[in-house]
């Protein structure tokens, strides 16, 4: 086994140990469906300590041009935001002090729609962007990231993830590299739900 593949394989038992992977619960995902498993934000980032290892282990498994080339890293709020200010901090300690330092930016949610403030249009303008997000279900958050990136004279380089559903309908073109994949097989309408049709409540943190 490669170092890259310990490290992810690690990273996904850390996750279910530490219960930010949860894998036997009675989730409503808030887009008409159901299901057994949930990354919990929450408990991620409770702990700076706990986001600063994990993007630690992802900084490790990540190609050594993005590491290189990046200049920009930017997210959605706020997982993915709070994920990427700790890779701007993090990698810029992994690159000599000649290195011009790495900038950070959110996107934002304003009505259920994604974002960029004025000022981060400003600062996307020319320069060489990693998204970064804690998790990716259909894919479309962080293809309309990159698409605002662009639509402000950014180039997209690549994408990084702390865990993916594996359930992806958007193609962003670029590298995406999640720390840990586990898919999910047992996603239900709503309103065909077993859980519900049991009586088993919806489970609440």
């Amino acid at each position: 086994m490669s170092r890259k593949e310990e490290v992810r394989r690690q990273a996904l038992d850390n996750l279910k140990q530490f219960h930010v992977l949860m894998v036997d619960g009675h989730f409503d995902y808030g887009n008409g469906y159901h299901g057994r498993m949930y990354l919990n934000p929450h408990q991620l980032f409770r702990y700076p300590s706990t986001i600063w290892r994990v993007t630690q282990d992802l900084l490790d498994i990540l190609p050594d041009s993005l590491t290189r080339e990046t200049n920009v890293v930017a997210g959605p709020v706020m997982g993915g935001a709070l994920l990427a200010h700790t890779i701007a901090g993090l990698l810029d300690g992994r690159r000599s002090l000649s290195h011009p330092p790495c900038s950070f930016a959110p996107f934002n949610q304003d009505d259920g729609e994604v974002t960029l403030r004025g000022f981060y249009r400003q600062v996307m303008q020319g320069s060489r962007v990693l998204l970064a997000d804690d998790v990716r279900n259909t894919g479309k958050t962080l293809e309309r990231c990159k698409a605002l990136v662009e639509e402000a004279g950014g180039t997209v380089l690549g994408a990084v993830l702390i865990y993916d559903r594996m359930e992806a309908v958007a193609d962003l073109g670029v590298p995406t590299i999640a720390l840990a994949d586990f898919k999910a097989s047992d996603n239900y309408p709503a309103a065909d739900c077993p859980m519900c049709k049991a009586g088993e409540a919806i489970t609440r943190f």
